[in-house]
């Protein structure tokens, strides 16, 4: 069993671990990837101690599904000319 549910929104975006945090109670942050959500992982661990959670959200948002849905073609840009 998880140590709690999170909320995506609840987490902060680590630039620096390339992942989404939250704090950990042992002090350290539990961690989870933009590829590990695109897989449908659930689980964000703490790599200082044996505690995870369960983040809580849309994995429509991580795929690509959005842009396969679209049915009109990407209109073309125009171009100036010199």
């Amino acid at each position: 069993m998880s140590y709690d549910d999170v909320e995506i929104e609840d987490m902060e975006w680590s630039e620096e671990l390339q992942a989404f945090t939250f704090p950990c109670p042992c002090g350290d942050l539990f961690q989870i990837t933009k590829d590990e959500l695109r897989l449908g992982e659930e689980m964000a661990r703490c790599p200082s101690c044996s505690l995870y959670i369960t983040v809580i959200y849309n994995l429509e948002d991580f795929t690509d599904h959005k842009s396969k849905n679209n049915l009109e073609p990407p209109k073309p840009q125009p171009l100036a000319v010199a």
